[in-house]
């Protein structure tokens, strides 16, 4: 896939650091494109997943809320290479007067791993979505906010057919402007500098 992100800057693993932040470029699944159509922001990013990563011995893995392992830690190739399409990853990293929380944060993130995949997107402590996960390790230094969630379309303003099928599937309501929180808003905070594109 190829976006206007794709002319980045190119990183390459050994240059990340604990705490930086991997976000993924959507991918064709029907759940990951419906998340970037009601999510955009005024960089026009397209990312529809975050994780968080963790230096280890020269070795670089990822503490994220995956749909399909819950909370996680995986490799850095795993992380990568997860979906059944070729995806980019870009990593951004908290400014300078941000990072004096990074050790309670890492610690807050190995907390809540083997929980499962939050798939109402409802704010819960039983289980996380990618985002939230990211949003609650940080949590204590404000560092992320959150904003009213919509599952409409902006340009018809009506719920993407996706979100209404997949909340009629969980049984539940459209959970329409109850607080959240997205890769794509993450992405535009002003807390954060862009590295450049994972190479």
């Amino acid at each position: 896939m190829t976006t206007m992100n794709s002319q980045a800057q190119t990183i390459v693993s050994c240059n990340i650091k604990t705490s930086d932040l991997l976000f993924r470029e959507k991918v064709t699944a029907s759940l990951s494109q419906a998340i970037d159509q009601v999510t955009q922001t005024n960089q026009k990013t397209h990312f529809s997943h975050v994780g968080l990563a963790v230096v280890e011995q020269d070795s670089v893995f990822v503490l994220h809320a995956s749909s399909v392992g819950g909370t996680c830690k995986v490799s850095l190739n795993e992380f990568t290479h997860s979906e059944s399409d070729s995806t980019q990853v870009f990593v951004y990293r908290l400014k300078e007067p941000y990072r004096k929380g990074i050790p309670q944060a890492i610690q807050k993130a190995y907390s809540m791993l083997g929980k499962p995949y939050n798939f109402s997107y409802v704010l819960s402590d039983s289980s996380h979505y990618c985002s939230e996960f990211i949003y609650k390790a940080f949590q204590h230094d404000s560092i992320f906010k959150m904003n009213p969630m919509t599952f409409k379309d902006p340009v018809t303003g009506k719920f993407v057919d996706t979100w209404v099928k997949h909340y009629e599937d969980l049984g539940i309501a459209i959970p329409e402007g109850l607080p959240g929180c997205n890769p794509n808003g993450m992405a535009a905070s002003e807390k954060l500098q862009k590295l450049g594109l994972l190479r």
